[in-house]
């Protein structure tokens, strides 16, 4: 299993909570250099972590908060944005207060260290990954990639069908797995869309005839693009009063793989305010060389070749 999971898949586990639970199991896990997880309460003025423990405090100097606070390639937003959340750690000592109780000093960055150094940079393109949504803007998702590490997913690379903005895909704290794209010294380059499966295994899903729910994502003057699933569009004619965002109910005219298109009627369209839907994923295996979206039988060629020339030592 990997240990060098995303923030906030540990904590609730069996074995970190029994870890956790007593001042001699902490001892324990300090030997042994276990990882743990709980939550940080406090950010203090000097972007000190304090870290909630079941038997004792537990505090992670700013130092030890991430890899690149000392270097001054992370910046002190990364600390400050921990309060309230999951925070993974390693123990370095348990010392005794003023008042003879037991406090733990904690290091984060020691355990971002060891997820680079034995995880993160041994992947190779093609690999996939599991990442946790950490944060939406309008040019990407950023992910936590592994004890805290993030990366971004660039909006170009979430899916086929082309988004306003990454919170039509996902929202915060929402699992996902992504694919490494290219690798460079301390960082990954990742790609989503290839997971949500060719052109050919979406429009399986879809038979002429039927009328199925969708989702308006661009109004053109020749016609309404309309998403019925996220890798796969179709063309409805246009239509007065109907605007990008809305939900849609579509009537499925022709399917054409040799032009790879979608023709539609449109039968209604509205305004929904549904969180978006798990991700499907047609790819279950950890690794893939090669992706081709198009079919056979389209003179189109669109396809992602994950090569090792991408990793950059």
């Amino acid at each position: 299993m990997n240990q060098f999971l995303p923030e906030g898949m540990r904590m609730h586990t069996a074995e970190n909570q029994a870890a956790l639970h007593s001042v001699d199991a902490m001892r324990e896990a300090m030997a042994d250099g276990t990882i743990l997880e709980a939550r940080a309460v406090l950010c203090d003025h000097a972007h000190n972590l304090m870290v909630q423990l079941p038997c004792m405090r537990g505090w992670i100097p700013r130092e030890e908060g991430a890899l690149g606070i000392t270097e001054g390639t992370t910046r002190d937003i990364a600390l400050i944005a921990r309060a309230g959340k999951p925070v993974c750690f390693q123990i370095q000592r348990i010392e005794t207060d003023a008042s003879g109780e037991p406090v733990a000093i904690l290091s984060r960055r020691a355990v971002q260290q060891a997820c680079w150094n034995h995880y993160l940079s041994l992947c190779r393109p093609g690999d996939i990954i599991p990442a946790v949504v950490t944060h939406l803007e309008r040019f990407g998702a950023f992910v936590d990639i592994g004890c805290g590490i993030p990366s971004l997913l660039p909006i170009d690379m979430i899916s086929v069908s082309r988004i306003a903005h990454p919170r039509d895909r996902f929202h915060v704290g929402m699992q996902i797995r992504v694919i490494v794209r290219q690798i460079e010294p301390g960082r990954l380059y990742l790609t989503h869309r290839e997971l949500l499966g060719t052109w050919e295994e979406n429009a399986a899903l879809f038979s002429v005839g039927q009328t199925v729910a969708g989702m308006v994502r661009s109004i053109e003057p020749y016609g309404i693009f309309v998403e019925l699933t996220p890798n796969l569009a179709g063309l409805a004619e246009p239509c007065e009063d109907v605007r990008a965002g809305q939900c849609a109910s579509v009537y499925i005219k022709a399917i054409l793989p040799e032009k790879m298109k979608i023709k539609l009627s449109l039968i209604d369209a509205f305004q929904t305010d549904d969180p978006p839907a798990p991700m499907h994923y047609f790819i279950q295996d950890t690794h893939i060389d090669r992706w081709r979206y198009t079919p056979s039988v389209s003179s189109r060629v669109i396809e992602t070749v994950f090569s090792p020339e991408h990793s950059i030592s």
